[in-house]
């Protein structure tokens, strides 16, 4: 197999590991490394080529891509002592992390010493998205780097978008996007709290709603998949949402945009964070609304026996 159709992959947790197997499964020779065992065991059983630190992944691999929890873990893996930078093989590296502007510029620069070229790789859609392979991923960088993103990127998703030529252009485009997917799931979940106090059938408020002028992607999917069910296992968790929001408010403050109504929606992620909620999944968030009024948002396929949060 020609070194064009290898690549190396840093993060091998619930994101991560689903968008390394659409590569695997798309005929790449996939490098990876993860801190925990058990995730690199299980990628490896799938055919992947274990390594003992992102930089042994950047001496075998020409195209990295990294999908981490976190701006500080993101700097690391990618400039830090055991980091890509200065890997053999490394001409592109791509971060799919949700970082923000100023990390992913950081990387970018700190790189361009050692001649890699930074693409910024978010995605929406989580871990289903990514196991369906109906991502949409964002992607900005230098039109050559973003030539050696492009097929891999067809490989991870379905909608693929080329936003600019800086890295952070794509970050502010996520940012964007959750920015209103956050506000969304707040509206709806609320809402829908309300009505099941007022007496009305949980399965008929989202079937009204999905073709009316309030449908989002939150009754759309959320709702029905997780909530509804009273399974609450969509995939993401509620520090993600506020990490992400956070992040979205802190890119308005540097560029002066107000954002009433965003302050407002952090607020009622930092709450479930605050009553010890953060690795609960995000759909879990309408529980903490429905115990404040004593109403339950569940259809008729949920478990009955389900117990309320305290």
């Amino acid at each position: 197999m020609s070194n064009q159709d290898s690549a190396g992959f840093i993060g091998l947790g619930a994101m991560g590991s689903a968008v390394a197997r659409r590569l695997l499964r798309a005929g790449i020779e996939l490098h990876v490394y993860d801190p925990d065992d058990a995730r690199m065991a299980a990628m490896c059983k799938e055919g992947a080529v274990p390594h003992g630190s992102p930089r042994e992944v950047a001496d075998a691999a020409p195209v990295v891509y990294a999908c981490l929890p976190s701006a500080q873990v993101s700097r690391e893996a990618a400039l830090g002592p055991a980091g890509v930078c200065g890997g053999a093989a490394l001409r592109v590296y791509a971060e799919m992390s949700t970082i923000g502007r100023a990390p992913v510029r950081d990387i970018a620069a700190g790189l361009a010493g050692s001649g890699v070229q930074v693409v910024d790789a978010p995605v929406s859609g989580g871990p289903r998205g990514a196991n369906a392979g109906s991502l949409s991923i964002m992607l900005a960088g230098a039109p050559p780097a973003l030539a050696r993103v492009r097929p891999h990127a067809q490989a991870m998703g379905k909608s693929v978008f080329e936003v600019g030529a800086e890295p952070g252009q794509a970050q502010m485009m996520k940012l964007v996007n959750n920015l209103i997917s956050a506000a969304n799931m707040v509206a709806a979940y609320e809402a829908l709290v309300l009505g099941a106090k007022a007496g009305l059938d949980p399965d008929l408020m989202v079937e009204i709603i999905n073709v009316s002028t309030g449908r989002n992607s939150a009754t759309l999917d959320k709702v029905p998949r997780a909530i509804l069910t009273g399974t609450f296992d969509y995939g993401a968790t509620i520090r993600t949402i506020h990490k992400d929001v956070s992040l979205g408010l802190a890119e308005a403050e540097a560029l002066r945009v107000p954002m009433w109504l965003g302050q407002s929606v952090r607020q009622a992620w930092e709450f479930a964070m605050t009553q010890g909620g953060e690795d609960q999944d995000f759909t879990a968030l309408i529980r903490y609304m429905e115990d404040w009024a004593g109403a339950r948002v569940r259809g008729r396929a949920a478990d009955h026996g389900e117990t309320q949060c305290d």
